[in-house]
C-alpha cells in the first residue's frame, strides 16, 4: 500500500467552499489545494477572521490544507514586472504559513533550452529572491511541470541551490504539453518534489494513438492537448505512483480537473480510481 494522501483543489468543484468541503469530506478527501490570487482568498483580503473562519471550515470537513495556489498568470520573465509580482508571491507564502501550509504551487513561465540568453538569467534572479524568502520562511514555491521536460527544469533548479523553489509534479502537463514521461521525471527531480496534482490527459500533437471523437474534434479546431478523467489519458499511473514511492513521496495526490461538464463527477472518479492504485 502506497503512503499517498489523496487531495482536490477545492475551486476544481466549481461549487462555493461550504458546499465542495462538504462533498471532499464525503469521497474521502483528506486535503485541498486553493487558490490564492484574487477574491476573497487573496492575501490583502484574508483578516484574522476570515483565515479563522476558513479553517474551521475545513477543521469541520476534516480536510487539510495541502498547498495554496500562487499562480499569478505572468510568470517571472518580465524584469519590468518581477518586483510587483515577487512581492505579491511573498505575501501568498505568508498567508500560507498562516493557513498551515508551507507550500505554494506556482508557474514561472517555460524555461528557456538556451541557458545563456537573458530570459534564463532574469528567471534566475527572480526564483534566486523567491528561494531565499521561501528559506527564510521553511516554505517552498513550488514550480509545476509541463512548460519544458524535466531534465531542463531540473538544471534550472540545481543553479538556485536551494529547495525554497522547488516542484509540484503535474504528471499530465508533462505528457500533454511535452511529451515527458511522468515517471522519469520523478526520478530526475525528486529532491525538490514537495507537492504533486493528479490529473490526467493525451497529446493531440505526440499522441500515436487513434484518437477519439472528441480528441478529433479538438485536434482538427488547432488544439495540442486533452486533458481527461483520471485514468483515461495518457499518464501511465502503475509507473508514475511507484516512481513516487521509490523516492520516498508521502505527500499529496492533488486532483485537478480544469475541464469537463460534471466536475463532481470526474473528481469522484478520480478519487475511486486514486484509492484502488494506492491500495
Amino acid at each position: 500500500m502506497y503512503p499517498f494522501k489523496i487531495g482536490a483543489i477545492i475551486d476544481s468543484f466549481r461549487r462555493p467552499f461550504p458546499e465542495a468541503m462538504k462533498i471532499a469530506h464525503s469521497l474521502g478527501i483528506e486535503g485541498i489545494q486553493v487558490y490564492a490570487v484574487g477574491g476573497d482568498m487573496a492575501p490583502e483580503n484574508m483578516t484574522p477572521d476570515k483565515q479563522k473562519a476558513f479553517l474551521d471550515l475545513c477543521a469541520a470537513n476534516e480536510l487539510k490544507i495541502s498547498a495554496l495556489c500562487g499562480d499569478l498568470g505572468k510568470g517571472f520573465t518580465n524584469p519590468e514586472l518581477n518586483p510587483m509580482l515577487i512581492e505579491r508571491s511573498k505575501r501568498i507564502v505568508d498567508l500560507a504559513k498562516k493557513l498551515g501550509t508551507n507550500i505554494v504551487t506556482t508557474h514561472i513561465g517555460q524555461v528557456p533550452e538556451d541557458d545563456t540568453c537573458e530570459t534564463y538569467a532574469i528567471m534566475q534572479k527572480a526564483c534566486l529572491e523567491l528561494a531565499e524568502y521561501a528559506d527564510s520562511m521553511d516554505a517552498h514555491f513550488a514550480i509545476e511541470t509541463g512548460p519544458e521536460p524535466a531534465k531542463r527544469l531540473c538544471k534550472f533548479l540545481d543553479t538556485l541551490g536551494s529547495t525554497g523553489v522547488a516542484v509540484n509534479l503535474d504528471p499530465a502537463n508533462l505528457v500533454m504539453c511535452v511529451d515527458d514521461d511522468p515517471a522519469e521525471a520523478v526520478r530526475t527531480l525528486k529532491r525538490y518534489i514537495v507537492h504533486t496534482h493528479a490529473k490526467d490527459g493525451i497529446s493531440l500533437v505526440h499522441s500515436k494513438e487513434a484518437l477519439n471523437s472528441e480528441a478529433a474534434i479538438q485536434a482538427a479546431a488547432g488544439a495540442r492537448w486533452l486533458e481527461l478523467p483520471l485514468g483515461q489519458g495518457g499518464v501511465n499511473w502503475n509507473e508514475y505512483l511507484a516512481a513516487l514511492d521509490e523516492i520516498g513521496y508521502k505527500g499529496f495526490l492533488t486532483i485537478e480537473r480544469e475541464v469537463g461538464k460534471d466536475p463532481v463527477g470526474d473528481i469522484g472518479i478520480a478519487v475511486n480510481f486514486l484509492k484502488d492504485h494506492i491500495a
